[in-house]
């Protein structure tokens, strides 16, 4: 089994914001396994479904971002024995690429924080760059996506990337 979270701020004010890739990431996915967020469990939005005979769990956490591993650890409770992949924006990364972590620490991202604070770090990321622009990091990373092109092709090679590392196990 597998749970994909997307990490992001829920509500209206959030939406196309850089901080909400992980969010944006997560509807791409759903919408390509035909699957539907329509329960609210774990402290997050959850869709499920089956992938090659794999059991999967989109979750969008419901807990804003700082607090993601709130609900991470509630799902690793549940399903002890599955596979976590949290897809999340990166500063650190060139806007528009994107990369597949097995393991490592948080860096500068406080979601990961969040979540190695609850759960350790043996869990695998997705990490979509949206890079940096000057100013205030905070007003950037909750900012409107002004270069949609861009990071719409990245969401979707991190789609791709997880359906390949659930297809090869």
């Amino acid at each position: 089994m597998f749970i994909i979270a997307g990490l992001g701020n829920f509500g209206k004010k959030y939406e196309n914001t850089y901080h909400n890739i992980g969010f944006m990431t997560m509807d791409i996915l759903a919408n390509k396994l035909g699957m539907v967020f329509d329960r609210e469990k774990y402290k997050a939005s959850i869709a499920e479904g089956f992938f090659n005979k794999e059991k999967v769990l989109l979750a969008k956490p419901l807990t804003y971002m700082n607090n993601s591993g709130e609900s991470l650890v509630l799902l690793k409770k549940q399903y002890k024995d599955a596979r976590i992949i949290v897809v999340v924006d990166d500063i650190d990364l060139p806007r528009g690429e994107v990369r597949y972590r097995q393991h490592g620490s948080a860096g500068t991202h406080n979601g990961l924080r969040s979540i190695v604070e609850y759960i350790g770090q043996e869990f695998e990321r997705v990490k979509v760059g949206i890079g940096r622009d000057e100013g205030d990091l905070a007003e950037f990373v909750l900012s409107k996506i002004k270069d949609t092109k861009l990071l719409d092709e990245a969401m979707e090679k991190a789609c791709d990337m997880i359906l390949k590392i659930i297809s090869e196990g």
